[in-house]
């Protein structure tokens, strides 16, 4: 992804993978080596990371700070760093580029997982105008948690229901977003009756790998609009490759079928 934006701006960088354990002092081995690489410009951060690494940053983005969760670590140029969060801004924007006709007034939203993609995507559909909203996670107390400190103030709902009723609860639904690991390659498939969901309804899986995952495949055959989480991921890029690098992009075709071929996708 941000190799076809450097590439494209012919800038002289890299972007590439760190293992982290999901240890404190990794993550603090991690923060180290962004502050004493002078070329540094800063990093993404995946699961489990997004909650652990804020602590360890400099100051954190209202926007991240309001989500509970960082993806984004950009350096200043007097070697802060900051955390950010672009999650929602992708989700967002990718929810657009592939259902343009979609309105957020216009029905209630299932929501799959508590962690921290679930945050952003919950924080951004609330403050889009989401008539209510139906938090559903195995863990049922990590989605009261998060339906607690994403209730709008203006009346509109946020339901949190049980996982095994999470069937039902696609009745008269709009759009049904899984932010869950289910589906994901390793993971088991997330299973999921899709009988009670409208045909209009729309059903985003921001897994990437794979593009087509078994939530998708079914939702497809019985001809709901779908999108897979390549656009998220994409979109959520554009807003750290600019920090990074002060230089504007875009989300292409071409990025998306080269991003997809790297992914084995």
């Amino acid at each position: 992804m941000h190799a076809f934006w450097l590439k494209q701006h012919k800038i002289k960088g890299y972007y590439g993978r760190l293992p982290v354990e999901p240890t404190k002092p990794a993550l603090e081995a991690l923060v180290d080596f962004l502050r004493r690489t002078p070329q540094a410009r800063g990093c993404n951060l995946t699961l489990p990371h997004k909650i652990q690494i804020m602590p360890l940053l400099d100051r954190i983005h209202p926007d991240a700070a309001r989500i509970g969760a960082v993806n984004t670590v950009v350096k200043h140029t007097d070697g802060s760093l900051e955390g950010r969060n672009s999650d929602g801004f992708g989700f967002l924007a990718a929810l657009k580029e592939g259902a343009p006709k979609w309105k957020a007034a216009d029905g209630p939203v299932v929501v799959l997982g508590a962690g921290g993609a679930a945050r952003a995507v919950v924080a951004s559909l609330a403050e889009a105008g989401v008539p209510e909203l139906r938090l559903i996670n195995r863990t049922q107390s990590a989605a009261v948690e998060l339906g607690l400190a994403f209730t709008p103030k203006d009346g509109r709902q946020i339901a949190i229901e049980r996982w095994d009723e999470r069937a039902a609860m696609l009745d008269g639904a709009t759009l049904l977003v899984n932010t869950t690991s289910l589906g994901m390659k390793g993971q088991p498939p997330l299973d999921l009756d899709l009988a009670r969901l409208p045909a209009a309804a729309v059903v985003d899986d921001i897994v990437y790998i794979p593009l087509e995952t078994p939530l998708l495949a079914a939702a497809r055959a019985r001809g709901n609009r779908c999108i897979d989480g390549l656009g998220m991921l994409l979109h959520q890029g554009r807003m750290g490759f600019e920090a990074w690098f002060d230089a504007k992009v875009a989300v292409s075709a071409a990025q998306r079928h080269a991003v997809a071929a790297d992914l084995g996708a």
